[in-house]
């Protein structure tokens, strides 16, 4: 699992977790059916006026010689190209058995990643 980070329009923060599967130098996620409090999702009318986004993906042990942390920082659209959500909806499924049985409608999104930085306690 991992953390987007986005910014309203009005310059506050939001941070949800998200699933996510990687093509190259671009991640993906996807809105799926799972329960929302709204369909107007912060993350997209954030992405729409603000597409500067970041990822965080970390892990945690008692060991903290294990601990690590990547962050990918990059611009983020809502993918319009329908073979291209296919595909990212697929890569998303090898990765995530449960979207094997109920495919995600979407919206889809792309963030091309510009920047990547990380820290390991090792």
């Amino acid at each position: 699992m991992a953390h987007l980070a986005t910014v309203s329009a009005e310059g506050r923060p939001h941070v949800v977790p998200i699933v996510f599967a990687l093509d190259g130098d671009t991640l993906y996620f996807v809105v799926d059916a799972k329960p929302k409090k709204t369909a107007r999702l912060g993350r997209l009318k954030n992405i729409a006026s603000n597409p500067a986004v970041s990822v965080l993906v970390d892990h945690y042990e008692n060991d903290w010689t294990r601990l690590w942390w990547v962050r990918a920082d990059g611009n983020a659209h809502i993918v319009t190209d329908i073979s291209e959500a296919e595909r990212a909806i697929d890569r998303l499924a090898k990765r995530y058995p449960q979207y094997m049985t109920d495919r995600p409608a979407g919206p889809v999104v792309a963030i091309h990643i510009d920047r990547l930085t990380g820290w390991t306690g090792a």
